[in-house]
């Protein structure tokens, strides 16, 4: 049966008549007649009767009613939520993000957030950029907070980017390091120096940059995370390359940190799947994203 046959015949027992339903309607009388009768037809049985005084149910009507009734509530209910989403008293977003990002663009924007829409709820995950890329063009994600050295990620055509910020990469010494006394730092310098990297695919960024000025890094101690990194380098273990949100979500207080154009930049953004920003309550994770970032 057809459900926008099933809703106008509701109207009908509702109302009590074809022309009192019609009214409510805003349709011609005729028009409802044609709907009801070939309701009729599909259901294979009357469902009214009609008479001057009106219209009443027969068995199958009575019966058909409670479901018309169910089907009407349901979709109320329907509306009414996703005027709650529309209006942002509700919805759900999901979003990835890599750690220095979570440590700090993501809390600033999550407190915007709850402030203006406290019924948005956040789930965040925490992911490196090739995870996270997958994970939101599969549909896993909603949002995801990705990064490209010196460039945006690669773009495969699959989603959306928005540029968010572009931070410098800096210099991380022990303190008593002899360049820890100088203000401008050369790479070159500290060709025989013991690095301290990231995982194959996060220091190619930071082997790259040694191989400009003209050497190979000599990498002990291999880690992703920031705070071990600086660990490694206060105890005089090594030196190191960090973009710049790594040293704002913590800086160890025995680093010496320098800055120089020829360390590069890290671009940071979003990615989302086209259509995505128009969801009312991922635009509104968005929007607090661009006003932090």
């Amino acid at each position: 049966m057809d459900p926008r046959r099933v809703l106008v015949f509701r109207a009908v027992a509702r109302a009590g008549s074809l022309s009192a339903a019609a009214r409510d309607l805003g349709w011609t009388q005729p028009a409802v007649s044609q709907h009801l009768q070939r309701l009729e037809r599909e259901a294979g049985l009357p469902l009214l009767v009609r008479s001057t005084r009106g219209v009443t149910l027969t068995e199958a009507g009575q019966l058909l009613l409670g479901r018309a009734d169910a089907v009407a509530g349901q979709l109320h209910m329907a509306t009414e939520e996703m005027a709650s989403l529309a209006q942002l008293r509700g919805g759900r977003v999901r979003l990835i993000a890599f750690p220095s990002a979570a440590a700090t663009l993501v809390p600033a924007a999550l407190k915007l957030l709850a402030r203006d829409h406290p019924a948005v709820e956040v789930g965040m995950v925490e992911a490196e950029p090739p995870e996270t890329w997958r994970a939101v063009r599969e549909g896993e994600a909603d949002l995801g907070l990705v990064f490209g050295y010196d460039g945006p990620p690669p773009d495969d055509g699959d989603l959306t980017w928005i540029p968010l910020r572009v931070e410098p990469v800096d210099l991380v010494l022990p303190p008593d390091h002899p360049a820890a006394r100088r203000r401008a730092v050369r790479l070159r310098d500290l060709a025989n120096d013991t690095w301290i990297g990231g995982c194959p695919r996060c220091r190619q960024h930071l082997v790259a940059r040694c191989r400009e000025a003209g050497f190979e890094p000599r990498l002990a101690h291999e880690s992703d995370d920031y705070v071990a990194v600086q660990a490694l380098v206060a105890a005089g273990l090594g030196v190191t390359l960090l973009p710049r949100s790594a040293l704002e979500a913590f800086q160890h207080a025995d680093v010496v940190v320098r800055s120089s154009a020829t360390l590069g930049t890290r671009h940071v953004g979003l990615a989302h799947r086209p259509g995505a920003e128009n969801v009312p309550a991922t635009k509104a994770l968005i929007d607090r994203l661009k006003s932090v970032g």
